[in-house]
């Protein structure tokens, strides 16, 4: 895992010192070791924490004749396998790392080496041979890349903080993407927060020429989901026995290291599934887990089951209030663009305590995309039921009785679920589900931003992120969505992030290119069986994990936001949101964000999310205004 970054064009000279400060400001993605090099206009650096090949890894790194030279960030897990194709077609190598293998297979396959890869990984090439630079990313997005063209270059890195390094790259926020992110939480990809500077897709590559300056991007892969209506005709224990084998084969490829490993262990049927397929394929598994002093957020105990019933050597780190509370100021160090889900603060700590005992730690992520494990899927189809009400009952009856439930402050409350539910029901699912997981809906938003934000945003050019979800079934579109969006620039960027600093490369086994391919050839009622998520790989798991691991209710990884905003937060929140602050900044109508912040202290309204998710934003843009050059 590493930091990568780049200059391809403009003045060489003031490249090479501009990439030193930039793999500088990523010290923590790579704290083993640094390199750099200057290849006539392009200029390649980067950052290495040592996971594959320790001693012989070193990057950049280049082929036999220098002329193709590659920074990565990431593992490539079937790199032997392409080690030695690539050795019968007489490449020499001269590491044994997975790096090198990038160079040779661009150099027997092209820009088509990307299909071959099973990893994760962003990596960039260049091609002193056609003068061109290749940017990569991998399936799922588990890696970053950002990337801007400024005149006459193209300047990358695998975080934002990084290119803004560069004064030429501040060119203020995006207000399309300031609005993207007040509605799902998060900057969805392509764009970033800053004006100018984009993310690469998932599953894109990049081209760049030197010669005429001219920017190509290609897609090579995208999810298929299967549109059978059922699974009629398909034996359930066969499916079980498929899953179980697809599934320990992705934990062993991704098991492949130089340095101690673990697993992240929440007590969660994903998690818990890794955990138990690194059981099975042999050696000391060493687990971690993080517990809450605040019941209602804590799962340690299901932690602590799984583990002794798999065995494992377990940790567990007990977070304090005041831990939890310490690391709010250092958001805008952990974070790359604002970010709403608040459970990256446990998420970091947990990062930082597995790294004192491993390197590496694998983790469940991915699972409840792929299998329909979020309740928002159970709320489609039920919403399904409710729209057949007569809309009298609903209007006159149902909504009024649950917009006036009382406030709970508990984690996921049924009145915060309830209220949310009977708010988005009547819309079309794609604009349902963002109600339903973000924070402000497209009526709210408008009340909220700046008129002058308004008038930028009207002139902006939104690219109707939901429009590509239409085309299939409602569920269908539901864990697309899921997928395209919320997976890949919430919890991928949570993990990476977080497991970044503190200096710990973070694995997903369940995204692994072979058990992706496997769980998107599921029809859907194999996932979202009636009411009941991760249908089959909770069936599959039976026997291996505790039953009562499986037939919990699902529970998020988050922290108690909405009493600390009436607590110990209250005074830094109302500072950070201050009339006059807002009106300083000028993003935001301070009139609507008091009443957010009344509504919440009176006990009127639960608003959690809207309030962390501005809250957020404001400590990122001024750690943003703070960055050094």
């Amino acid at each position: 895992m590493c930091g990568i970054c780049g200059i391809a064009g403009g003045d060489p000279a003031r490249a090479r010192e501009l990439v030193q400060r930039m793999c500088g400001s990523m010290v923590h993605r790579g704290p083993d070791d640094e390199g750099s090099v200057r290849l006539g206009d392009v200029t390649l650096g980067m950052r290495r924490l040592s996971i594959i090949d320790i001693e012989g890894g070193h990057q950049p790194m280049a082929n036999e004749d220098s002329t193709v030279w590659v920074v990565q960030n990431g593992e490539i897990y079937n790199h032997r396998e392409l080690r030695n194709q690539l050795l019968d077609a007489g490449h020499r190598f001269a590491t044994q790392s997975d790096t090198e293998v990038l160079v040779h297979g661009y150099e027997e396959w092209g820009e088509e080496v990307v299909e071959r890869l099973n990893g994760m990984f962003a990596f960039a090439l260049f091609d002193r041979r056609n003068s061109s630079l290749f940017l990569a990313r991998d399936r799922m997005g588990i890696k970053p890349l950002h990337y801007a063209v400024d005149s006459d270059r193209l300047v990358f890195a695998s975080e934002l903080k990084a290119l803004l390094r560069d004064p030429a790259l501040r060119k203020g926020i995006d207000p399309v993407a300031l609005d993207e992110y007040l509605a799902y939480e998060f900057v969805p990809s392509p764009r970033s927060i800053v004006r100018g500077i984009s993310k690469l897709r998932p599953g894109h590559t990049v081209s760049w020429s030197l010669a005429n300056r001219k920017l190509t991007m290609r897609r090579y892969w995208a999810p298929r989901l299967n549109t059978e209506p059922s699974s009629e005709g398909r034996d359930l224990d066969e499916e079980c026995a498929r899953l179980r084998d697809v599934l320990r084969e992705s934990v062993r490829k991704e098991l492949i290291s130089d340095v101690p490993l673990g697993v992240f262990l929440s007590g969660g049927i994903d998690s818990s599934a890794v955990a138990a397929m690194m059981t099975e394929l042999g050696g000391d598994v060493k687990s971690f887990s993080v517990g809450f002093v605040e019941r209602s957020f804590d799962e340690s105990p299901h932690a602590q089951a799984v583990a002794r019933h798999l065995g494992t050597d377990h940790h567990e780190l007990t977070l304090e209030p005041a831990a939890l509370l310490g690391l709010i100021p250092k958001l805008p160090l952990l974070l790359d663009e604002p970010l709403g889900d608040a459970s990256i603060i446990p998420t970091y700590l947990l990062a930082a305590f597995t790294r004192q005992h491993v390197k590496v730690a694998l983790g469940g992520d991915g699972g409840d995309e792929l299998f329909a494990g979020y309740p928002t899927l159970q709320a489609h189809r039920l919403a399904a039921y409710y729209l057949r009400a007569p809309g009298a009952l609903r209007r006159g009856i149902v909504e009024p009785v649950v917009r006036r439930l009382p406030v709970s402050r508990s984690n996921l409350s049924f009145d915060f679920r309830a209220k949310r539910f009977v708010a988005g029901a009547a819309h079309p699912v794609a604009e349902r589900h963002q109600r339903w997981m973000g924070s402000f809906a497209r009526e709210e938003r408008a009340a909220l931003l700046s008129p002058a934000l308004r008038t930028d945003l009207a002139a902006g050019n939104g690219e109707g992120l939901l429009d590509e979800f239409g085309s299939f079934e409602p569920l269908n579109q539901a864990l697309l969505i899921d997928m395209r969006l919320y997976l890949e620039n919430d919890i991928l960027v949570k993990l990476d992030r977080a497991s970044m600093m503190a200096s710990l490369e973070g694995r997903v086994p369940l995204l692994n290119n072979d058990f992706v391919a496997y769980a998107t050839s599921l029809p859907l009622d194999m996932k979202l069986h009636g009411l009941r998520t991760k249908f089959l790989l909770k069936r599959a798991l039976r026997g291996m994990l505790p039953d009562r691991i499986l037939d919990r209710p699902k529970k998020g990884f988050g922290i108690p936001v909405a009493e600390w905003f009436r607590g110990p937060l209250r005074e830094q929140m109302q500072s950070v949101l201050s009339s006059d602050r807002l009106a300083s900044d000028g993003f935001f109508e301070p009139g609507a964000v008091r009443r957010l912040v009344a509504d919440h202290l009176s006990g009127r309204r639960d608003n959690r999310k809207q309030l962390w998710t501005l809250f957020a934003f404001e400590l990122w843009h001024e750690g943003y205004r703070s960055l050094p050059v």
